[in-house]
């Protein structure tokens, strides 16, 4: 019997189709464009980070030079509020200043051994204000952080620089209370002042409705309340 012919066998290779990108990988290439590749932290790394704005005469100390260059790099100007939540976070103890010991423990919790990490968590710092008990820590941080370290108390000028950095943009009433400051006999503000006027600020209505004198305020509080109330009748009298 006549053979049969071989059936031709095709050897040519089915391309197989291109792996399917996985979940973690698309993450991965998002995180990537909006944000700094997320190398492990160096201490080394930021120890010479700080090392670029520390005195030349104490290389453990970055002052005032250093600052400037500092804010400059990061593009946050000196006296924005974003630097005092930075302070707060590396716990400084005063203002203009960061010790080496103070860089690296904040820098260590917010993971930024770099310039360009820290610009990435400049809304993180600021978000940190919208929070109630986190502003009221920093707040309480900011007298001690402004005040001179041989004072109890915080000079008038300073205090009235803190208070418009803090709280300007959030009470309706600050205008009048720095008017009020500036017309008073105040030289200084003390800690349990400085507590009580952010408490003000949250408790008390715009009005004055629910201000009790006979409560624990402060002079300087009850002082506030009857100099705005008889601001208030005299510009009453004259419409």
């Amino acid at each position: 019997m006549p053979r049969g012919k071989k059936r031709a066998i095709n050897t040519t290779r089915i391309p197989s189709p291109p792996p399917k990108r996985g979940r973690s990988s698309q993450v991965s290439r998002r995180a990537s464009r909006n944000e700094p590749a997320s190398e492990v932290f160096s201490h080394r790394v930021c120890l010479k980070w700080f090392q670029e704005y520390s005195q030349n005469d104490d290389p453990n100390i970055l002052g005032p030079e250093g600052m400037e260059k500092f804010c400059k790099d990061i593009n946050v100007k000196p006296e924005d509020i974003v630097m005092l939540v930075l302070a707060w976070k590396m716990r400084a103890k005063q203002m203009g200043y960061f010790t080496q010991e103070e860089w690296l423990l904040g820098m260590t919790e917010l993971n930024c051994d770099s310039i360009g990490k820290l610009c990435y968590k400049i809304d993180f710092l600021r978000n940190l204000l919208k929070d109630s008990n986190t502003f009221k820590s920093i707040y309480r941080y900011a007298f001690e952080f402004a005040k001179d370290k041989d004072q109890r108390s915080m000079e008038i000028e300073t205090a009235k620089a803190m208070l418009q950095l803090l709280l300007a943009n959030q009470w309706s009433l600050f205008p009048q209370f720095q008017q009020f400051l500036d017309e008073s006999k105040y030289k200084v503000i003390n800690k349990d002042q400085w507590a009580n006027i952010l408490e003000f600020t949250r408790f008390i209505h715009d009005d004055l409705s629910n201000y009790d004198f006979d409560g624990a305020w402060p002079v300087l509080l009850d002082e506030f309340v009857e100099w705005l109330s008889k601001d208030n009748n005299l510009h009453q009298s004259e419409v």
